[in-house]
């Protein structure tokens, strides 16, 4: 039996809720269906936030509820479910669904475990207990405002815990990218795995290997864009999730754990973070550049070893190493080829002489590149006087521009460094006066 909390015993206020989740709600109930909220939005509610959408469930078949609705359009085949449009505002409707095997001739169907297709609708009951986490699995009732409870999610939020419904493992396989959700939400709401949900997810990390790279570049979006992005990296690496989303980065992170490479990501998922607290917007491609910058600087630093170019060795690096990434989260083509403009131009902020400076200058990319070198130099991979050079050149008059040039007024620690090299080698080479 469901634990119903009453009105006087919960803090969700309907003034929290959307107008038009309302509409869809009462205009439900009074076509004669159950009608309820359900999932995020509700555990939002309890915690006195504003969701950013709201879900509704009911007993309704989506051709029904497309019936009620003359501005309803359904969609999906794994799931069917009914959208109604207000505007820009988008209320999800989806009907109950039956647990496993409830239904000899469902649509339910499965491969490796993993669920392909289900439009097996059932009870409010059966809905419960096919959600993924406890305090995902509460129903706000409309016709009397209460919260309806049949997994214990109450308690488990008042615990600041996710818990899996079910057998964890049998949940995660059905779905490894529950995995993923389990980390987003912990680390979002600030609760705590349950120690019988964490444990698997060790062991089947690398089930993620079988789901669409299209669907996992979704879910890492979600995971590094939420504002939470730095501890989302840390438990995405404790859990060796991460390696199985980006296993060339995971790579080189594991042969220097103390060095600038992580030093690097840690500092640019800092940044993500700081934007989006601060409401300015953020750049993906900056965000993904950033996660496989070390495997590009090393395999470039190879090809440079063996003789080819640097902007060469990072355009042929680059497409290399993206061409791998795909195997594991989809890159659309307005992520991949800024990522790969940004890593090319990296070799040309070491040309300050002649008329390069002011071409690099002019290009599109130019600034999101800037960026870029400037953080790898606060983090220890690149030459600060460089970036030093770069950013008074940038702001510098015309005839300061030239004047820089000409005088040739940058000499980093690297270009001593390497004059110093010469020389000595030239001194030990040199015949005895």
């Amino acid at each position: 039996m469901p634990r119903v909390y009453s009105r006087s015993e919960h803090n969700i206020s309907r003034s929290l809720v959307s107008e038009n989740a309302l509409k869809v709600l009462y205009r439900l109930k009074k076509a004669g269906f159950e009608a309820y909220l359900v999932g995020g939005c509700v555990r939002d509610l309890l915690l006195g936030r504003e969701p950013k959408d709201f879900d509704v469930v009911t007993n309704a078949h989506p051709e029904q509820i497309r019936s009620v609705f003359r501005n309803c359009r359904l969609i999906g085949r794994r799931f069917r479910l009914a959208h109604v449009h207000f505007g820009q505002e988008i209320i999800e409707v989806a009907t109950f669904r039956a647990l496993q095997g409830e239904e000899e001739h469902s649509e339910r169907v499965l491969e490796n475990g993993r669920i392909l297709r289900d439009n097996a609708y059932g009870s409010i009951e059966e809905d419960a207990f096919r959600r993924d986490f406890t305090v995902n699995a509460l129903y706000y009732n409309i016709s009397d405002f209460s919260v309806v409870d049949f997994v214990g999610g109450m308690d488990d939020h008042k615990a600041s815990m996710m818990r899996l419904i079910g057998d964890p493992e049998q949940r995660y396989r059905e779905d490894p990218v529950r995995m993923l959700r389990a980390i987003r939400f912990a680390v979002k709401l600030g609760f705590v795995i349950h120690q019988e949900s964490a444990e698997p997810m060790l062991r089947l990390a690398g089930l993620l290997r079988e789901i669409p790279s299209a669907r996992l570049f979704d879910e890492v979006m979600k995971l590094l864009l939420s504002g939470y992005a730095v501890q989302t990296f840390e438990q995405l690496r404790h859990f060796n999730l991460f390696a199985a989303l980006f296993p060339d980065t995971e790579r080189c992170l594991s042969r220097e754990p103390e060095g600038f490479p992580l030093i690097f990501l840690a500092k640019s998922l800092e940044r993500t973070d700081s934007r989006i607290a601060e409401n300015k917007p953020v750049a993906p491609y900056f965000l993904f550049a950033a996660l496989l910058w070390e495997p590009v600087r090393a395999r470039a630093q190879k090809l440079i070893d063996s003789g080819m170019n640097s902007i060469q060795a990072y355009q042929e690096a680059g497409n290399e190493i993206i061409t791998r990434q795909l195997r594991h989260t989809a890159l659309p083509k307005s992520i991949g080829l800024p990522v790969r403009e940004v890593w090319s131009l990296q070799p040309r902020f070491e040309m300050t002489q002649g008329g390069r400076p002011f071409r690099l200058l002019g290009h599109p990319r130019f600034r999101a590149a800037y960026d870029f070198m400037v953080l790898r130099a606060e983090t220890g991979e690149a030459d600060p006087e460089l970036a030093d050079w770069w950013t008074r050149f940038q702001t510098a008059t015309e005839a300061e521009q030239k004047s820089m040039i000409r005088s040739g007024s940058r000499s980093t620690g690297r270009t001593r460094t390497r004059k110093r090299r010469i020389r000595n080698k030239a001194s030990k080479n040199a015949p005895p006066a």
